[in-house]
Parts: structure tokens; sequence; C-alpha cells
């Protein structure tokens, strides 16, 4: 069985010096402990939904387990596999390994998370990139914290209930079943003010103007319509570092007038050529408007 003693004053999460956690995240993340369940976190990419998990591990001093989703993932790899191929290798060898067989079963992160002495952070990023059945069947053994090894008639039971986060991208949606078993929160994009704080734990010491004037144009260029890919946090922080490396002034990006859309050292917050032609397209519009 589960062990349910747990001394939740030491698990409240409430950021890190390395990652500013919103009022409502730390709300979310604390209520997602609090009531055993696992938090499921959506947002547009760049918001920090992969990062969450290692900064509440990091916060709460607890070992993070990551289990990384791809397009063909299946669920029973997060519990075990059995390495039958192995198996059928060694006893044409003639080893001795083969006479038991839990030397031929892989944990999987499930297991490494429920066997883990303590109590883990237990990080399942991008489950909606696997198929669409991959939710339900992880739904008993999220719910019960264990499951039955068929091939050595084990049952494996969580040590401690590990704190779960799963990241979706909305690539698909989610069963109702695996909803409801979840806490769920919407990371929003961050406003002006949360993302000066941002900054300034990932930049101190930045120019406060070159801050305000990166900002202005930073936001623009996420509002003009058309955009295939908007600007996220983290190209705004490698835009920021690319800014400071070339000693870019301020006034540079004060380009009030709209006849030159495109922002010095582009690269790092444009990452593909249609967003890139769309704003040549424009700044050519607004220059032939203003002639």
């Amino acid at each position: 069985m589960t062990d349910r003693t747990i001394d939740r004053s030491a698990d409240k999460f409430e950021g890190t010096d390395t990652f500013v956690a919103t009022e409502d995240l730390q709300v979310a993340v604390n209520a997602a402990i609090n009531l055993e369940r696992p938090l499921l976190v959506k947002g547009e990419p760049g918001t920090g939904k992969t990062v969450l998990a290692a900064e509440v591990a990091r916060a709460i001093g607890a070992p993070l387990i990551q289990w990384h989703v791809k397009s063909t993932t299946r669920a029973q790899q997060g519990l075990y596999e059995y390495d039958a191929v192995a198996r059928l290798r060694d006893s044409q060898l003639g080893d001795a390994r083969v006479h038991d067989i839990s030397n031929y079963i892989i944990r999987g992160k499930l297991w490494e998370a429920f066997d883990a002495p303590e109590r883990p952070v237990l990080l399942i990023d991008e489950i909606d990139k696997a198929d669409i059945e991959f939710p339900n069947d992880l739904l008993l053994e999220l719910d019960r914290m264990e499951f039955h090894v068929y091939e050595t008639k084990e049952m494996v039971a969580a040590r401690r209930r590990p704190i779960v986060i799963i990241t979706s991208n909305n690539e698909k949606e989610l069963p109702d079943a695996f909803l409801r078993r979840c806490f769920f929160h919407y990371i929003r994009f961050p406003d002006a003010d949360t993302m000066r704080r941002i900054i300034d734990v990932h930049h101190p010491g930045i120019q406060k103007r070159l801050v305000a004037e990166a900002l202005n144009l930073f936001y623009e260029l996420r509002e003009v319509p058309g955009l295939k890919k908007k600007p996220s946090t983290s190209e705004l922080l490698d835009w920021l570092k690319l800014l400071m490396v070339e000693d870019i002034p301020p006034e540079t990006l004060r380009s009030r007038d709209k006849k030159d859309l495109i922002p010095p050292l582009y690269g790092a917050l444009l990452k593909n050529e249609q967003d890139v032609h769309l704003l040549e397209r424009l700044a050519f519009l607004n220059r032939r408007e203003g002639a």
C-alpha cells in the first residue's frame, strides 16, 4: 500500500530563485500536491511547462524522474518491458541468467518513481504526443499507485505517492476519464510585469531602458495578425542576451514609424520564413502608405 504519511509543510511550492511562479501557478501546484492528484499543465510553448517539474523538485528537495513521451511511446513502457529477445539470445549461449526471468524485466519511469526511497517528482512530458489510448492505459496505475508484473507475479506498489506533473501541448483531446483524475492548470503567457521579473532573474543588471523598449517591440510583434509562431519567453531571453552582447542601444528598438517591423537580430525571435516574409510585406505596405 502507498504510504500516506506526508509532511505537507515541506512540500509547499513558492517558486525558486531561477523560476518565477505566479500566484495562480503556486496555488495549482500546491493543490495538486495536497489532493495527491496529477497536475495537468497546458499552455503555449515557451511558458515553462516542462521546466516546472524540475523547479518543483528543486524547491522541495525531491528527486526528479522524467518521462518524455514520443509518438511511438506506449503506456506499458512506463511500467516495465520484458526483453524476450535478450532472454532468447542468452538461452542460445547457455547463460545461466535465463533461469531467472526477472533478469529480463526492464523497469520503466513509473516503476522507478514508485520504488524511489524519497518522494519524487515524476514528469510525464507532452502526453498528447502519444496514441489517444495512452492516457487511459495509465488510469489504474496513477489511481492506485501500483501495478502487476505478469512475468514475475510481482505487485509493485509506490513507497510514497509521487508528485506527478503532466504536460500537454493540446495536440489532441485527452479522455474525460483521465481529465477527471487530474488537477488542471493553464499557464497564461506572462504579462509585462511578470516578464520583467523573469528577465531580472535571468539577466540581472540589464539596462531598464533596453528592457522597456525590447518588451514594447516584443509584445507588438506577438500581436501581428497572421503570425505563424509567436515568439516565446525563452526566445525573448535569448534575444535580450544577444542585444547585450552586440551592444544594441535602446534607441534602435524604438521604431515608431512602423516602416521597419523586423527587429534587429530577429533570428532569435522569428523561427520560420513565413513570419519573416509577413513582416517584410507589412513593412513594405507601411512604407508605401507613408510615402
